[in-house]
């Protein structure tokens, strides 16, 4: 199993889709499993029953997640805060796809399906959010692959060269122009014009 850590904006969803096509295993999100499991988004969660009622239904579907799924697991961004979360990925292959503060503001765009990052400072949120949880994520990971001005087959490519499955000395990937996972994070944007990553499974 390959699991992916780090904080709203890194991509952990979008790279998970493209290291699972290429490495021919699934792909399992936690967040798209809480959803199905509460049977209402994540931001609906957040407002009805409150930020300890889902941290608590995330504990539980990581330990499920974490037992029953072979393949690529991308963990929730908030995931890493449970002691016992960090305790069940010891011995897991776990990498943490870091992101700026600029690139993860421009990515997310602040919008309601992310609650703890709507508020009246977004910038100074999102700050204090990478800041406190930056070294869990380093606590936890075995790799950590920087994500800044590279797009998402270039991420995934540098994730298989970190844990093995690609020799670093083989040739670069053929980049296409057409592809919206060749296109790299632009450099200086900003939360005004949030642009998502692509989806890697939207051509097939």
């Amino acid at each position: 199993m390959l699991v992916l850590v780090g904080p709203p904006g890194a991509g952990k969803t979008t790279v998970g889709r493209v290291l699972a096509r290429r490495l021919r295993v699934e792909f399992t999100d936690v967040d798209a499993l809480i959803v199905e499991r509460a049977g209402k988004p994540i931001a609906d969660i957040f407002l009805q029953d409150g930020e300890p009622a889902f941290r608590a239904l995330e504990r539980e579907v990581v330990a499920e997640a974490l037992t029953v799924t072979d393949g690529v697991l991308a963990l929730g961004g908030g995931s890493v805060m449970a002691d016992e979360t960090r305790a069940r990925l010891r011995g897991h292959r776990v990498v943490h796809l870091q992101v700026g503060l600029s690139d993860g503001l421009r990515r997310t765009g602040m919008s309601t399906a992310r609650p703890l990052l709507a508020g009246v400072n977004p910038r100074a949120t999102f700050k204090a959010l990478l800041d406190a949880r930056a070294p869990l994520y380093r606590e936890v990971a075995t790799h950590e692959i920087d994500t800044v001005r590279r797009s998402a087959n270039q991420v995934a490519r540098a994730v298989l060269e970190a844990i093995g499955e690609v020799p670093a000395s083989a040739p670069a990937d053929p980049l296409d122009p057409d592809d919206p996972l060749d296109v790299p994070t632009p450099f200086g944007a900003h939360a005004a014009g949030a642009t998502p990553l692509p989806d890697p499974t939207a051509r097939h």
